[in-house]
């Protein structure tokens, strides 16, 4: 099988998932935490090499205070769950911003290894494109690294991206590293993720003609 080095993932589908349940929107975020630890030791399992999940973005920080406060304290549940792995994690987003949680400050300058370090996490806190490439001059996306003044420059080009929820949109993910990311689309909210619909995503991207536009 043909494996994608770098996996990023968008969990969308938190707020439906809680409306759906008979919770509050702001409840949903909770339940999709350990699917976020399943997807890691899937990917170590399967061999990728990068990991990166969505958590928040520079736009999602406009919605009801109840619900930015609920998403924030999930990603920094979520953290603590990933440093009980074998990761080199890093976590990228708008760190100047009041809303940026101050626990998840340390690491944001550089990767900060637990265990044996073996996959890199990246890990999108308030993120926004526009932010990332607000003092870029030159960039080049090949498949080790991202030069210039990126913000997100020591995040390698994406592979596949697998977006649960049903949607088929980038949401601002990284768009220089996903300038060739192949795109699978899941129905399923993330809270009710299913680890044989990432099987099925790696099956897909086996079967996808992969040409970097050669």
């Amino acid at each position: 099988m043909k494996i994608p080095k770098h996996v990023a993932i968008i969990p969308d589908g938190n707020r439906r998932w809680a409306q759906k349940n008979g919770f509050q929107k702001q409840e949903g975020y909770h339940f999709g935490l350990d699917p976020g630890v399943s997807v890691l030791r899937l990917a170590q399992t399967y061999g990728i090499e990068e990991l990166t999940y969505y958590g928040f973005t520079t736009d999602n920080t406009k919605r009801p205070a109840p619900q930015v406060q609920a998403f924030i304290k999930a990603c920094v549940a979520a953290i603590e769950q990933i440093k009980q792995e074998n990761v080199r994690l890093m976590v990228v987003g708008n760190w100047q911003s009041p809303v940026f949680p101050k626990e998840l400050l340390p690491y944001t300058k550089e990767r900060v290894v637990f265990g044996k370090g073996s996959m890199k996490v990246n890990f999108l806190v308030n993120y926004g494109w526009e932010w990332d490439m607000s003092h870029m001059n030159t960039h080049s996306a090949n498949r080790t690294s991202i030069t210039g003044n990126l913000y997100s420059k020591d995040i390698s080009r994406i592979d596949l991206i697998i977006r649960w929820g049903g949607h088929t949109r980038l949401s601002g993910l990284l768009p220089v590293q996903s300038v060739y990311a192949d795109f699978y689309s899941i129905d399923t909210l993330w809270p009710d993720f299913k680890p044989e619909e990432f099987i099925d995503a790696l099956n897909w991207y086996d079967k996808q003609d992969v040409t970097l536009g050669g």
